[in-house]
């Protein structure tokens, strides 16, 4: 029989309350390894608090969790992790270069530093100060110190807020290639874009409940509705009042139709409209999916 393979993270119906309110209820999960998780969900339901138990920032009041099958807090587990949370706290005197040679005295394997600045994009700001940098230079040399130490394990908490597209794809880049590489990732973001371009699956946090979990096309296929659009000399007002409709609007020149029956909807525009051109059909993105499951779920 195969050798069960232990969860780089695993919750276990972990529960954590503030005072009255409950941020996370019954929580599971288990992080595979070299596997990209992405953790989804509205301001305040609960993204954060996952994260600071998986790290050893905080303990569940009910359920347990375990790093490496190990405590959180043991020192073992916690070498094997690299860390770019939200707020870094870091001293804004400091150059780069001192904040990675402080950064990676603490691991025994540690990248080299030109190895760190290339990942990360910040060759040019090793020797600038941290406080003179710009919001998303700041955030790059974040993800260079969370990756100095070799991480088996990378927590990556928003890390794209504040960078240009270009930054962007940059570190999109850098995620897979870590990924591809071994490195499992735990990812918290607003950018369902990036979600859908890096999550080998995807997790839906709601009031602190997991209400959703699986592949991106798992998710996807949670939501039936599927989107048209096409060049048409039909009025959107015309096509909106169809019964198999739930919107339609014009874009420019093309209209772009909702509907849960992509089907019958396409037989009647091309039976009303001769010249319809440019025809194409997509299910319901990520984004479509997300709105959908957190308002039922609320």
């Amino acid at each position: 029989m195969p050798v069960p393979i232990t969860p780089v993270l695993a919750y276990h119906a972990a529960s954590k309350r503030y005072g009255a309110a409950t941020a996370l209820d019954q929580f599971d999960l288990a992080l595979r390894p070299a596997e990209l998780f992405a953790l989804l969900g509205p301001n305040g339901a609960g993204k954060t608090t996952a994260l600071a138990l998986g790290l050893g920032l905080a303990d569940p009041d009910a359920g347990s969790v375990q790093l490496f099958g190990q405590s959180p807090h043991a020192l073992a587990a916690r070498r094997q992790v690299g860390i770019m949370l939200q707020d870094a706290g870091l001293p804004d005197t400091l150059k780069v270069s001192e904040l990675l040679a402080q950064t990676r005295a603490a691991y025994t394997q540690p990248l080299a530093v030109d190895e760190c600045a290339r990942t990360a994009g910040i060759e040019s700001l090793l020797s600038r100060r941290y406080g003179r940098l710009s919001g998303g230079e700041q955030r790059r040399v974040q993800f260079a110190l969370a990756i100095c130490g070799r991480p088996n394990l990378l927590f990556l908490d928003e890390p794209t807020v504040g960078l240009d597209v270009e930054a962007r794809g940059l570190l999109w880049q850098a995620i897979r290639t870590l990924r591809a590489a071994g490195c499992s990732i735990i990812l918290t973001t607003h950018y369902l874009e990036e979600a859908e371009a890096l999550a080998d699956r995807v997790g839906v946090l709601v009031q602190g409940r997991l209400v959703a979990c699986g592949s991106v096309a798992q998710i996807r296929a949670r939501v039936s509705q599927k989107r048209i659009r096409c060049t048409s000399v039909l009025a959107a007002e015309t096509i909106a009042a169809w019964p198999q409709v739930a919107s339609a609007s014009r874009a420019g020149h093309y209209i772009e139709i909702v509907t849960a029956a992509a089907e019958p909807v396409v037989r009647e525009l091309l039976a009303l409209d001769a010249t319809v051109a440019e025809l194409e059909v997509h299910r319901a993105g990520l984004a479509e999916a997300f709105v959908e499951i957190t308002r039922a779920a609320a």
